[in-house]
């Protein structure tokens, strides 16, 4: 649309888009998917998606630092944001640009009115899309997906993750997902996928969670049975599944249950993530070393 040239020109668009505006909720996936699949959206690197009712934000910042350290181009997704809406999207833990969203809002709306019946989408409907669309052409090694509410029926869950975290669950969003953390717990573990990890944090977490991760056939960690920590005063340890980590420094971010969230991040290349993705992330990496080495068969499958 010509008049909409600007950022806020196309959020303020999103959001009289739906009769309840910015706060519309729907959920369900057949109307993000039906655009997504005009714009022939899809990964071509990992993914990770974070679920859960509190330490979601504070998960993806700890992925993210661990896999820029380790040498990684990433991309991650969060919300809501806090100032300014570029905050949602950081590549390389940088904001995204606001002229690069205004492409990906228009490239949403041709996919959403042009190629078939017109689609009515929520803001954040919109806006992931959007996101997600610049997310696909930023040359990324890896990406990190905060998933907005719930789970089982939120845009995020879209798209097939590779390996899935789960934080702590509590009562949030009642009206939407349940009276209850069985409730609650069963929409939020549908972001597992069958034979894929799912990593999850919570000390107690709901029937339901693991029911869910059995019925799927997802690979399931869960903390005090498939790893656990330990530490004192100045220092803390993680171990797991025949793997052990001793005398790492404390998580910088402040709060009681950063620790909790800590162990549930997997480490640089972790037994968490299926081993084809590893050797995928690892290939990524040298590619950007040495580029002329790039062969036919190393190029990063598609989703």
């Amino acid at each position: 649309m010509e008049n909409l040239t600007t950022l806020a020109d196309w959020l303020a668009y999103c959001e009289q888009m739906h009769p309840k505006g910015i706060n519309g909720i729907e959920l369900g996936l057949e109307r993000i998917r039906t655009v997504a699949q005009r714009m022939q959206l899809r990964f071509d690197c990992p993914v990770f998606t974070v679920a859960g009712t509190n330490g979601k934000g504070s998960t993806c910042a700890m992925l993210e630092s661990i896999l820029q350290q380790a040498g990684y181009r990433t991309g991650v997704f969060t919300s809501p944001h806090l100032v300014h809406f570029e905050e949602r999207l950081r590549i390389n833990g940088e904001a995204v640009s606001a002229s690069n969203l205004v492409a990906a809002f228009a490239d949403v709306e041709r996919a959403r009115t042009q190629f078939g019946p017109e689609v009515t989408l929520t803001y954040f409907e919109f806006t992931t899309l959007a996101i997600l669309h610049e997310m696909t052409r930023s040359g990324l090694d890896v990406a990190v997906l905060e998933v907005g509410l719930g789970g089982r029926l939120d845009a995020v869950n879209l798209i097939d993750t590779d390996c899935a975290i789960i934080t702590s669950i509590d009562l949030d969003h009642t009206e939407l997902l349940g009276p209850d953390r069985e409730s609650i717990g069963f929409e939020k573990a549908g972001i597992m996928r069958t034979g894929r990890p799912v990593i999850v944090s919570d000390p107690m977490p709901p029937q339901s969670v693991v029911d869910r991760a059995m019925e799927v056939g997802a690979d399931l960690w869960r903390v005090g049975a498939d790893f656990n920590t330990s530490g004192d005063k100045q220092q803390w340890g993680w171990a797991g599944r025949g793997r052990r980590y001793a005398g790492l420094a404390y998580p910088a971010l402040r709060g009681a249950n950063q620790l909790v969230n800590a162990a549930g991040v997997p480490d640089r290349r972790p037994a968490a993530a299926p081993a084809e993705e590893g050797t995928d992330l690892e290939r990524r990496r040298a590619r950007r070393a040495h580029p002329e080495s790039l062969g036919r068969d190393d190029h990063p499958r598609r989703r």
